[in-house]
């Protein structure tokens, strides 16, 4: 975990973040929703309206986080879990700057 960071995001050491996300697919309105719980603890929950085929639902999480941060929606790639609702996504950038407007969004 990066210093001050909340357990659901980390500060990478090449630069950037790590976000681990809980998304819900097929949801009435699309979001961002405070944390939810799993089973290695909380994550960033995202609610997308997109079904969970090739990929769809996993390109709209990214979006929907890029969009929340302030970023280029290319700036948000996935990094693990493409085929699970419990997934890591990397947020390029500084973590500095990035940290305060993560912390917001729970």
């Amino acid at each position: 975990m990066g210093e001050g960071s909340a357990p659901w995001w980390r500060a990478e050491p090449g630069g950037g973040i790590a976000v681990r996300v809980k998304v819900q697919p097929r949801a009435r309105r699309a979001g961002l929703g405070g944390t939810a719980p799993a089973a290695d603890g909380p994550r960033l929950r995202i609610a997308v309206t997109e079904a969970p085929e090739d990929g769809r639902a996993s390109r709209a999480a990214c979006a929907a986080l890029a969009a929340a941060l302030g970023v280029a929606p290319s700036a948000v790639q996935l990094a693990q879990g493409a085929a699970s609702r419990e997934k890591t996504l990397m947020v390029s950038g500084d973590p500095a700057l990035l940290g305060p407007r993560l912390e917001a969004l729970a």
